[in-house]
């Protein structure tokens, strides 16, 4: 009897692993009929190979393994395959492209090589009325509508509220007990500047964090595989979506309404959009101005203000190079902060620009009050800080607002002894463009004085720095993302000093989008240097 249950356990066993095996062999094969699907798309007119790689497994292709492994997916994937490599993400085949000769083709040739197309999901969430999704005279009408909202008559207009949501931020870090989590800190504050600032949405403080939750579920989705199910990221992402859109409906109507007096003052971002548009004749849908309106939240949001922070926060050597410019230009502490003999520092220089500006000031109107000594600058004063100049550049090199653009093949062509094949999709890698570039001495390290008059690096090479894209489809925001970050970084320079919470800084992740593993704990305090009594 125990013969006979035993060889009936040896039975089961083997037909187990039989299965096991059998299925593993399935497995292999359907992977193996995947890439076989992939190769044969290939344009048999065009002698040149596809590109080394790997498409993973059906369906969905090497996502999983893009998501986990972060920046070190393409790492890896660059130095065994080379600059331009395939790969399969997010639903649809990709070639990766790196270099700037590479970089330069794809950029040029849009309209004639490639067109703009982003992944799927993306397209979904923002709406197909956003300028990342629109092609053709759609994008150019666009463009000409946005370019007012980013003039440098707007910009000059938003820096006073700029920094007053800049200051009111940093003195919250400054009277925290504790320490304060850096990133988490940031990406409220890029999401404050553009519901206060950009579109000057007049909200409660519930509100606003409520909302910025909201718009964080939106980015966390906003690259996910396309499957519109009751769970799925993609769901998740135009859930998001919609509850912005709701909040946003009622203003842009009142908005709408206001922009029929002739002589309503320009105050924010629908005001010029509406403007604009007037005046080349075209009407602008509250659908369109919804979209519009999250994708410049999108735009403040991708100005890597948490990553330029990090980093500020990591190099104490950049930071006293940039202290002593600001002292030098006047925007120092010796230059404006003076104390009683109480020890509280004097500062009107809020209450002075609302009074300037013909508005009414309240002292809770900025939230916490703040000591900061930075006096209101203009555009001309941020474009003379020459090292905080560098010390953006910089950033914008070593932690890029995005990792790349994606186009689509509208033919095929050739990069670097490779096929392109005519409707694969292409994603250009400006991160790692700028980790690899010759041009660039050490691009491992942090340094701003590379940009430096006496260095000029990248200056030889157009493509091999390109943190905006460039060509026609250039970020049409990219200098409002740069007078934020030279904000910030003079505010926070100019008014504070900080240590760090934990024993060593995190490592930084760039995928889906940059920012530090388990966050950046920090704890704030006002700058105190020895200062004159005032007479």
């Amino acid at each position: 009897m125990l013969g006979l249950l035993s060889a009936a356990g040896v039975a089961l066993l083997s037909a187990f692993l039989l299965l096991l095996l059998l299925l593993l062999l399935l497995l292999l094969l359907t992977k193996q009929l995947w890439n076989l699907r992939w190769n044969l798309t290939r344009d048999p007119n065009n002698p040149r190979p596809l590109p080394q790689g790997s498409m993973g497994w059906p369906l969905v292709g090497e996502t999983f393994h893009w998501l986990l492994q972060g920046s070190n997916f393409h790492i890896s994937r660059r130095r065994h395959h080379g600059n331009v490599f395939k790969t399969h993400l997010l639903g649809k085949p990709v070639i990766r492209v790196t270099g700037a000769d590479n970089i330069r083709k794809i950029l040029l040739g849009e309209h004639s090589l490639v067109c703009t197309q982003w992944p799927q999901s993306t397209r979904i969430i923002l709406g197909p009325n956003t300028l990342v999704n629109a092609t053709g005279d759609l994008h150019k009408r666009k463009r000409k509508i946005l370019a007012k909202v980013f003039s440098r008559v707007a910009l000059e207009s938003y820096l006073p509220r700029l920094q007053d949501v800049i200051k009111s931020e940093i003195a919250k870090w400054c009277l925290e007990a504790g320490a304060v989590d850096v990133y988490t800190s940031t990406k409220s504050l890029t999401f404050r500047i553009a519901v206060t600032v950009l579109l000057d949405l007049q909200l409660e403080e519930e509100r606003i964090v409520y909302l910025a939750k909201i718009f964080e579920m939106l980015m966390n989705n906003l690259f996910s595989l396309p499957i519109d199910t009751p769970l799925s990221s993609l769901r998740k992402g135009i859930k998001a979506r919609q509850i912005l859109h709701a909040n946003m409906e009622k203003i842009i109507e009142e908005k709408m309404k206001r922009q029929q007096v002739e002589d309503e003052e320009y105050h924010d971002a629908f005001d010029y959009m509406l403007s604009s548009s007037r005046e080349l004749g075209q009407q602008l849908s509250i659908q369109e101005l919804k979209e519009m309106a999250v994708e410049l939240i999108f735009a403040a949001h991708s100005t890597t203000a948490s990553a330029s922070t990090s980093l500020l926060l990591r190099y104490p050597a950049v930071v006293e190079k940039a202290r002593a410019e600001l002292e030098t230009e006047g925007l120092g502490y010796d230059a404006h902060s003076y104390h009683h003999p109480t020890g509280i520092a004097e500062n009107a220089t809020t209450e002075t620009a609302c009074l300037l500006k013909g508005r009414s000031y309240s002292k809770e109107q900025d939230g916490p009050h703040t000591r900061s000594h930075v006096p209101y600058v203009t555009l001309d004063k941020l474009s003379q800080l020459q090292y905080v100049d560098c010390v953006v550049k910089e950033v914008l090199r070593f932690l890029p607002p995005v990792s790349g653009g994606y186009r689509t093949a509208l033919q095929t062509f050739e990069l670097d002894g490779f096929q392109i094949p005519r409707g694969w999709s292409v994603m250009y890698s400006i991160r790692d463009t700028h980790e690899t570039a010759t041009v660039f001495q050490s691009p491992e390290l942090f340094d701003p004085d590379r940009f430096g008059s006496d260095r000029e690096e990248g200056r030889s090479s157009r493509f091999s720095y390109v943190p905006f894209g460039g060509g026609m489809r250039s970020c049409v925001g990219k200098e409002l993302a740069q007078v934020i970050l030279k904000t910030l970084a003079v505010e926070l320079i100019g008014t504070c000093s900080w240590t760090l919470a934990t024993e060593n800084f995190p490592k930084m992740q760039t995928v889906p989008i940059v920012h530090p593993i388990n966050g950046l704990h920090v704890r704030f305090t006002y700058s105190h240097r020895p200062t004159k009594t005032k007479p």
